[in-house]
């Protein structure tokens, strides 16, 4: 694997020893998981999108869920033990992780948030998140993205 390749992300699971796997894609400006599910032929129920909301509390947490679902704001907070939780403005988001919108993975944030994955991750072997960039997927185990970001899973969804 060439260096240019490498994302934060990358660099992560290689430093924790997972495994993984990455898919390269064309692409310029942002396009919804299911267009990239499409373009890359990643099965859409292995695969996974970045969500990013701010607790009462003003602390931030990171949502990963299928991309055809959307995230219920009511069990994402009962999740991480807040009142409410909002999604980010699309305009704060890399300001917050250091990630593109389209680009934003659960691993290599700015800092570490307190993470949950949807408990239907644990249903598969791999799944499919951002690898760090526009154009980059991650294939990985859905125990070992849990393991590194110290995430729990939930069922936090529509």
């Amino acid at each position: 694997m060439s260096k240019e390749v490498k994302t934060n992300a990358m660099r992560i699971l290689d430093k924790n020893k997972i495994s993984y796997e990455f898919l390269q894609y064309e692409c310029d400006n942002f396009i919804d998981g299911l267009h990239t599910a499409q373009k890359t032929g990643a099965p859409v129920e292995q695969s996974f999108k970045t969500l990013v909301a701010q607790g009462k509390s003003r602390q931030y947490y990171v949502f990963v869920v299928p991309i055809a679902d959307e995230v219920h704001l009511k069990e994402a907070a009962k999740a991480v033990g807040e009142k409410s939780v909002e999604l980010i403005p699309v305009k704060e988001i890399t300001k917050v992780t250091g990630y593109v919108r389209g680009g934003c993975s659960p691993l290599g944030m700015k800092k570490n948030f307190p993470t949950i994955i949807h408990s239907s991750a644990q249903n598969f072997d791999k799944i499919y998140i951002s690898g760090g960039r526009l154009g980059t997927s991650i294939i990985l185990n859905p125990q070992d993205l849990a393991k590194v970001t110290h995430a729990a899973f939930a069922d936090i969804t529509v």
